[in-house]
């Protein structure tokens, strides 16, 4: 539906959020992309609100995340906060990745123009939207490969992030192949090689799920499949350079699949840590 500027809308209404769509040209990707704004609607509070980005966006339309941010709203589990859905593109593979360097099949070559995308095209954007001048804070989260590109973005542009959640991420993302002559985790991992190379932000917190149903890949045989590995092993790198682990949280489910069925049952997790209040269970 239509709304009187031309704005698609949800039609489905809830008790304290809009959902509304925008569609943002983006000069560095040469192409529109589709956001879809979770808002809340108290506006005259808006300039006091937190951001959360999310890659994958079309993947929170399939979970219906309007329904489980106002649920979580309406009871005071967590307090207003802003939510954009960025949805993907039909480049997702190159888009998607490190901007230090793509994958070792040339995988991710477009990231670095997805960061620009993001820091110089859409916050601009939004806070224009939204008429306000900055967020108390901006955070991003994302699934799979989306995951991958948000603590990626979160990482490399600390002073502008606070907190990532990488729900499934595609932290095996390497830079030679399993076969290749020479390769080893702890070098080849692009992800882990950027922590173990950083320092620490002290301000930055992290939230990593994983499900044990993820996959069945175990590339070196101990009985632990390689997204729980790949995520472990970064918490690992995180902690060596002196993250506590109350800035940590590590959500495994048993039942967990790489699928929008499990990420919505994790999303909730995710808001309460990162935005819920002390008082509530």
């Amino acid at each position: 539906m239509m709304n009187e500027e031309g704005m698609v809308v949800q039609e489905k209404a809830y008790a304290l959020l809009e959902v509304e769509q925008r569609i943002v040209y983006s000069e560095y990707l040469e192409r529109d992309v589709v956001v879809d704004l979770y808002i809340p609607d108290k506006k005259d509070l808006r300039a006091e609100m937190p951001l959360l980005l999310v890659n994958d966006g079309q993947d929170l339309v399939t979970m219906d995340f309007a329904a489980i941010l106002d649920s979580l709203f309406c009871s005071g589990h967590i307090p207003p906060l802003v939510c954009v859905g960025i949805h993907c593109g039909a480049d997702r593979l190159n888009e998607y990745g490190t901007a230090c360097r793509p994958d070792y099949k040339g995988r991710g070559a477009k990231a670095g123009l997805y960061n620009k995308f993001i820091l110089d095209e859409l916050l601009p954007f939004l806070r224009k939207e939204l008429n306000v001048s900055d967020f108390t804070e901006k955070s991003f989260a994302g699934f799979s490969l989306g995951g991958l590109s948000a603590i990626d973005i979160v990482w490399n542009h600390a002073n502008q992030f606070t907190k990532v959640g990488v729900f499934s991420g595609a932290l095996w993302w390497r830079r030679k192949g399993y076969e290749d002559n020479g390769y080893h985790s702890d070098k080849d991992r692009i992800m882990h090689l950027q922590v173990q190379k950083g320092s620490c932000s002290p301000w930055l917190q992290f939230f990593f799920q994983c499900g044990q149903l993820d996959e069945t890949a175990d590339r070196n045989n101990n009985g632990i499949i390689d997204s729980i590995e790949d995520a472990g092993d970064l918490i690992e790198d995180l902690r060596a350079l002196g993250y506590k682990d109350e800035q940590i949280r590590y959500l495994e489910l048993e039942d967990g699949g790489h699928n929008v069925e499990t990420w919505a049952r994790a999303f909730p997790e995710f808001l309460r840590w990162g935005w819920g209040s002390k008082t509530k269970g």
